[in-house]
């Protein structure tokens, strides 16, 4: 049978391509963004709890309940805001389903959505898929900063939504206040609504706050707010997020999730759900504990001849090779497959139209022998080249 693609375009994403790769190769995988270390012991007995308690049929459509209530109650000491854990907070399959979900729900046909090149990569199939197109607005390296001048330019009466990622994959910048207060001047007229992709919420590293758009109060009215306990709870094949909204559109939100996924596996929302209540402020290390690893690694760089690009944010590092290879970065990221068997990830690809670079994304979340070991090939390989 013959029918047309929707996504004709679109092949195979670069992680899963480069993590085959890394197996093809032999090569330690320091490219996609999963921890190798074990999760909480604490988590790992909750969920044998709750299977063996009979957690084991259909959550409810919107998610459990007691999940539900344990997460507001982590957002009002978070931001300080009040969030009804029965109106406004919807569990997701990952915060994957919780983008796509949101964007389903706001896109129609011939509408547009902007977002942030280098943009995360379910962004704009979502987009399209909704028979929306995406208006892509570049950051230039090495700041990665957010153009609102640009952004007021590109708005049309077509724009429906604003898709802002912070702290930011891959380029690993956050975006502070002021860039919220510009987001809702320029939005405060017109019929638009913002998707913030805040996945790594707790990862902000030397002191820096996390501006969500939840303690934003302009901003709140009008935004979904994505989460992943994936990433905060280091447990990523867990695939469980959540996505924050006022009550109108959390209605519209559900509208689709519970045709898309229904509901999310019952023993993960309630073992989360009690390791939230017994260990509250279990996500309140995560800036120091990843700040620790991206020094880490930070350090063994030093002097290899890669020049080492300090993150605010996110579990991820960049990497400028300029000084060793003047080629395209996925020639590049193919080199160090092959000669230094470490696998990384391009960051041309998160581009429409890629700046001129020589950058590639390494991932933090490892063990901290793991960076060593990265550490050392990397340097090998800098000899070399």
């Amino acid at each position: 049978m013959r029918f047309s693609s929707k996504l004709p375009d679109i092949g195979t994403t670069i992680f899963t391509i480069m993590s085959r790769r890394a197996l093809e190769e032999g090569a330690l995988n320091i490219g996609q963004g999963f921890p190798d270390y074990p999760v909480d012991a604490l988590l790992a007995e909750l969920i044998g709890e709750a299977v063996r308690e009979g957690h084991n049929q259909y959550a409810p459509m919107e998610g459990s309940r007691v999940l539900r209530e344990q997460i507001a109650i982590k957002l009002e000491r978070c931001y300080g805001c009040e969030v009804d854990p029965l109106r406004e907070i919807t569990i997701t399959c990952g915060a994957t389903e919780g983008l796509f979900d949101a964007i389903q729900c706001v896109i129609g046909p011939g509408e547009e959505a902007v977002i942030f090149d280098p943009a995360y990569d379910s962004y704009e199939p979502a987009v399209r898929l909704a028979g929306g197109r995406c208006i892509r607005i570049p950051m230039q390296p090495p700041a990665f900063a957010y153009d609102w001048d640009r952004v007021r330019g590109a708005l049309s009466e077509r724009t429906r939504l604003i898709i802002i990622n912070s702290p930011q994959n891959p380029s690993c910048t956050i975006a502070r206040r002021e860039d919220l207060d510009r987001l809702a001047e320029l939005i405060r007229d017109r019929p638009i609504s913002v998707l913030s992709d805040e996945v790594y919420e707790h990862v902000v590293y030397d002191g820096e706050p996390h501006a969500s758009v939840l303690a934003h109060s302009e901003l709140r009215e009008r935004s979904f707010a994505v989460y992943s306990f994936g990433k905060t709870l280091h447990a990523t094949g867990w695939r469980t997020g959540y996505c924050v909204a006022p009550p109108s559109l959390t209605a519209e939100l559900r509208k689709v999730h519970q045709f898309n996924t229904f509901s999310i596996a019952a023993p993960l929302q309630e073992a989360i759900a009690r390791y939230l209540a017994r260990a509250p402020q279990a996500w309140m290390g995560l800036a120091g504990f990843f700040q620790a690893k991206r020094d880490l690694l930070s350090a063994e760089l030093a002097g290899s001849g890669f020049g080492v690009h300090r993150p605010q944010g996110s579990y991820f590092q960049l990497i400028d090779y300029a000084d060793l290879d003047r080629g395209d970065d996925l020639h590049f990221c193919d080199r160090l497959l092959r000669e230094a068997k470490v696998a990384a990830i391009p960051l041309s690809v998160f581009y429409a139209q890629a700046p001129s670079m020589h950058l590639v994304r390494l991932c933090i979340a490892k063990r901290d022998e793991t960076l060593r070991e990265a550490g050392r090939r990397l340097r090998e390989f800098a000899q070399r080249a």
